[in-house]
């Protein structure tokens, strides 16, 4: 099981590398179905914890970055580390305070991809 305690700090080249990776993957049939079957379970509770981490380090990009996405890659990638060293603390307890809207959400989420494929049937 994989636990973070905190963001990797990615270069360009990896996030290049990461983004035509998954960009491949994607297309994939296998892939598809490995999603198709995620969204019919509920994350184990490390998942969880790990959503509850982007979804603060998000809050925080959003609060204190609010051009983020219009950034170029070097400048994210200086602007992650910027986060994680000033604002670690604050992520990990907004992440935390999260975690129980985030189960909350992942079981509706099963509830409707089960709802989802019994209309399909």
């Amino acid at each position: 099981m994989i636990t973070f305690k905190e963001f990797r700090v990615t270069s360009r080249l990896q996030r290049k590398k990461m983004a035509l990776r998954m960009k491949k993957l994607t297309k994939s049939s296998a892939f598809k179905k490995k999603v198709q079957r995620a969204r019919l379970k509920v994350a184990n509770p490390a998942k969880m914890r790990i959503k509850a981490m982007k979804l603060a380090k998000q809050k925080i990009v959003n609060k204190f970055f609010p051009k983020y996405k219009d950034f170029g890659m070097a400048q994210k990638i200086r602007t992650d580390q910027i986060i994680q060293a000033k604002y670690g603390g604050a992520i990990a307890k907004i992440a935390k305070k999260v975690l129980p809207i985030i189960k909350r959400k992942e079981l509706e989420k099963v509830k409707q991809a089960k709802a989802a494929m019994q209309k399909d049937n």
